[in-house]
């Protein structure tokens, strides 16, 4: 893991909006620095929202995003539960259907990015469309 700027969400301070825009950038930072580009933020659907959609290579790359404060309760990462696992799965076979693409003829995986207090944690492949 690694650790998060100290000027992280200054509780009361921040909307939620702003604290997620907040997090968002920081795990794009992070991810461009390990070489993956950037292409889009926030794409929404009516079935569910991706937070960042990289590239990495020739592969897709979903990212969702998920910041607590503690780990009280599991952490950043017990918070991605499989009904999240599914909307950000329905919301990139309509990304991957709009560029006339699916999960069975593009190559991409879904990462996720937890933020558990100053603690940031990556995990590629983290989970798959055979969920």
């Amino acid at each position: 893991m690694e650790p998060v700027s100290p000027r992280a969400n200054r509780s009361g301070l921040l909307s939620h909006q702003q604290t997620g825009a907040r997090y968002e950038s920081i795990a794009r930072r992070h991810l461009e620095q390990a070489g993956l580009t950037f292409v889009a933020a926030n794409v929404r659907y009516r079935v569910g929202e991706i937070d960042l959609v990289m590239r990495e290579e020739a592969r897709w790359v979903f990212v969702e995003v998920r910041y607590r404060r503690s780990g009280e309760f599991g952490g950043a990462p017990a918070s991605v539960t499989w009904r999240k696992q599914r909307k950000l799965l329905r919301a990139a076979a309509l990304w991957l259907a709009s560029r006339n693409a699916s999960f069975e003829t593009t190559d991409c995986r879904f990462d996720v990015v937890a933020i558990t207090g100053d603690r940031l944690e990556w995990l590629p492949d983290a989970f798959n469309a055979d969920v």
